[in-house]
């Protein structure tokens, strides 16, 4: 059964940069479509961005810009590149994958979360 492992969080300071990753222990019809959710202490998980198996991302209003998603299938890697950040941006990022978009928002394959905290 295929699991996610997200690293890369941290602490910095507001205007730095951060990279994320999550490692899946396999691609499979499951992980065709991969994306970052993010969530505060007494709010919804909320989505950053997402992508399929052929690199076409989208994104939220909020990260566009400063945000970029994109996958190693090699690697069965999927990155968050994060610059730019600010305060707003901290929160708890989770990594999903799911076999279509509509799903991956209520999908049961999440990685283990990683802490991003942006300073002012």
């Amino acid at each position: 059964q295929e699991h996610l492992v997200e690293s890369g969080g941290g602490s910095v300071q507001s205007g730095g940069s951060l990279v994320l990753s999550c490692v899946a222990s396999e691609f499979t019809y499951r992980t065709a479509y991969m994306g970052w959710f993010r969530q505060t202490p007494g709010n919804e998980r909320e989505a950053v961005a997402a992508i399929d198996g052929d690199g076409r991302a989208s994104y939220v209003d909020a990260v566009k810009g400063r945000f970029t998603i994109s996958r190693d299938n090699a690697k069965k890697t999927l990155y968050l590149q994060m610059n730019s950040l600010k305060p707003e941006d901290t929160a708890m990022y989770y990594c999903a994958a799911a076999p279509t978009l509509r799903q991956l928002p209520s999908t049961s394959l999440w990685g283990q979360g990683t802490q991003v905290t942006v300073s002012s």
